[in-house]
């Protein structure tokens, strides 16, 4: 049974997804969890992650209100010493990336990052994690060590486990008197046209819409079904949508109700920006489409023959 720490993340009083798909590390790696979650006014949010989690340590005081990697690591270190966890984790986000390579040099641990599965193989950890810009995917085995620190890719452990009722205790924190980072503003990313990450109904458009000009036609459907049009890299690219409009590791990752894919062939960039939609539709006149294995439902053939068709009936509907 291993010792899982992980260090919660969230903002601006919500807790963010990634914590809780770490905390389902303990179905890869079967293992007890401790979650530490460092910031101010908490409570509450300690008792969310409670239910997931064997333990909770919440350590508050106003310093830690926002994400500062020095002040993360001063809070952390104590823990860390008296814990001795065989994984740290964190998520590959904008605060793991920062602060797990920190940790990892001060305990002198290996450090595995942007991982999608983690087991133990005759006693040793082995990590898989995509590799020459996702091409490949790798497993590589770790070092024999102490503790391991990881950072976990978003949306890959969703195996949830069974409620627990983890015992919160709490930690004191003294800031040092000096540091060297603080704490600015939250600046938001400019609202450009459509969010389609937010959108329920995708109608997404690859090489095979063949030209700018037939866009519209994938506009008319999205307006029948009261969605967005979407596209894959190389309609972007040509410059036919606008970049925010890209779904794919280079662009957006959605995860609407309905994702009608038209004319995309599934090229794996693609695909890692939707595998999770709720219900996948494929239009493809290649019957070998990548883009059919993941898929709901697929139909073979001319996208040009196929949505005028359902057009027309949904106007009828």
């Amino acid at each position: 049974m291993k010792k899982i720490l992980v260090v919660a993340e969230h903002r601006k009083g919500e807790i963010r997804p990634v914590t809780f798909e770490m905390l389902n590390l303990s179905s890869s790696i079967p293992g007890e969890t401790t979650c530490v979650i460092l910031g101010k006014d908490i409570g509450g949010m300690a008792e969310e992650i409670s239910k997931k989690a064997d333990r909770v340590i919440m350590v508050q005081h106003d310093s830690l209100e926002n994400f500062n990697s020095e002040l993360y690591w001063v809070a952390l270190e104590e823990i860390i010493k008296e814990e001795n966890p065989d994984i740290i984790a964190l998520g590959h986000t904008a605060m793991g990336m920062e602060l797990a390579p920190f940790i990892s040099e001060r305990i002198d641990a290996p450090l595995a990052t942007d991982i999608v599965k983690i087991e133990e193989v005759n006693g040793k950890i082995h990590v898989h994690k995509y590799v020459f810009s996702n091409k490949i995917l790798a497993e590589l085995e770790l070092r024999d060590s102490d503790t391991y620190v990881i950072t976990i890719r978003q949306g890959e452990f969703k195996e949830e486990i069974d409620d627990k009722n983890g015992e919160i205790e709490e930690r004191s924190f003294t800031p040092p008197g000096s540091i060297s980072k603080r704490f600015i503003e939250y600046v938001e990313p400019e609202e450009v046209g459509v969010d389609i990450s937010k959108a329920d109904i995708i109608v997404s458009v690859g090489r095979g819409i063949e030209d700018e000009g037939n866009i519209e036609l994938a506009e008319e459907l999205a307006e029948a079904l009261n969605g967005v049009v979407a596209g894959s890299r190389p309609v972007i690219d040509s410059g036919w949508l606008p970049k925010e409009r890209q779904v794919g590791i280079s662009g957006k990752t959605v995860k609407p109700k309905l994702y009608l894919a038209l004319g995309i062939s599934g090229a794996f960039q693609h695909i890692v920006g939707m595998k999770d939609s709720e219900l996948i539709i494929a239009i493809n006149r290649d019957p070998e489409a990548p883009i059919f294995q993941v898929a709901h439902y697929g139909v073979v053939g001319d996208i040009f023959d196929v949505v005028p068709e359902l057009i027309e009936r949904l106007k009828k509907g």
